[in-house]
């Protein structure tokens, strides 16, 4: 039997599933609170499917925040050939790890 849902957070859409951990755009709240994911798109439970238009009305994804951190650094490196430009860049994504509870 599966139970799954699909929320959107940060501009991102991710499938959900309990007791499943995940990275999402940095949220704020403090580490170990809970926190509740509103905008759910589809929500499946068995042979009960609810699809929202766009997100479904009461619904609600429960998670647990376990940390908050920088993600690797990128670097963004720019050339121009025959003109001598050369620009180097770092920048390191913040993120938040969380826990999903209930669906």
């Amino acid at each position: 039997m599966s139970k799954f849902a699909i929320i959107e957070t940060g501009g991102k859409q991710y499938k959900v599933s309990p007791g499943q951990k995940l990275r999402v755009e940095k949220l704020d709240a403090k580490e170990g609170a809970g926190f509740s994911f509103d905008k759910v798109l589809l929500r499946v439970d068995g042979e009960k499917v609810e699809i929202g238009t766009p997100y479904i009305s009461g619904a609600k994804v429960e998670a647990k925040i376990l940390l908050h951190g920088r993600d690797k650094k990128k670097i963004v490196f720019r050339y121009h050939p025959k003109t001598r430009y050369k620009k180097k860049k770092g920048h390191r994504q913040q993120f938040t790890e969380v826990k999903i509870e209930k669906v």
